[in-house]
Parts: structure tokens; C-alpha cells; sequence
């Protein structure tokens, strides 16, 4: 069961939890950017809405899905989007900008900067980082 902060109308596990709670317009996140950036977030988002109960909401910085927990988050930069996933072991054959051990699994980052730029093996991964949670 979820609930949803009266205020910024993020959809969280519980009234506790910790949640930067500021209303931000997803748009905001992608002023001044490329097209071609938007283009990628947009077929990132198509790949991963659909998927059974997931939350998705915007914070000054990035856009977090969270499914039981955060699977994925997004952050636009100025010319790439920084897609960050989890996953209990290393991925190989991806190409990842940074991975990191973070509350005992990995945290991996690879960036697009074009709709060409998403393999299919990187939605696996964030299939797999979605029902890892």
C-alpha cells in the first residue's frame, strides 16, 4: 500500500518515509536541453511505465521510478541523461560510466545522449534492477 504526500503528491511506501517534498514540473528538468535528450527520456519512459505498480515522480534533479524501492533514476544533464540502476552483481557487457557498491548492491550508471544511444540489453538490466526490489 502506498500513500501520497498531501503536498508535493509524491507517491511514497509510508507517511515516514524521507522524501524531498517540493512539487517540480517535469519539463523543468528538461529546459534548455536538447530535442534529441528528450526524445531519449521519452522512449526510456515508454519502456519502463507500463510495468506493474510503478511510481514515478520528479525531484529538482532527477526522475525516480520506484517500484518497492527505487529501481531506476534519471537525471538530465546538459547533453546526457545519467541512468542509474541496481543490480547484486557487476553487470557485464554493458558500457557503464561508474558502478559502486551501495547498501550491499551495485549501483550502475550508464549515460545516452540520443534515442540510438538505448541498447536493449540496458532496459534488461533495469528490468532486472525493477524486480531485484
Amino acid at each position: 500500500m502506498t500513500w501520497i504526500c498531501p503536498k508535493c503528491e509524491r507517491e511514497l511506501r509510508s507517511e515516514t518515509q524521507t522524501h524531498y517534498c517540493a512539487k517540480v514540473d517535469l519539463d523543468s528538468l528538461f529546459k534548455g536541453k536538447s530535442d534529441e535528450l528528450m526524445l531519449a527520456f521519452d522512449k526510456l519512459l515508454s519502456q519502463v511505465a507500463d510495468w506493474d505498480d510503478v511510481a514515478i515522480s520528479t525531484t529538482p534533479n532527477c526522475i525516480v521510478f520506484v517500484h518497492h524501492q527505487t529501481f531506476l533514476v534519471i537525471k538530465p544533464m546538459k547533453a546526457e541523461l545519467d541512468v542509474k540502476f541496481y543490480s547484486t552483481l557487476a553487470p557485464a557487457g554493458l558500457p557503464l560510466h561508474k558502478s559502486y557498491i551501495y547498501s550491499g548492491r551495485y549501483a550502475n550508471h550508464f549515460r545516452i545522449s540520443k534515442v540510438e544511444d538505448l541498447a536493449p540489453v540496458m532496459i534488461r538490466f533495469i528490468r532486472e534492477s525493477y524486480e531485484l526490489l
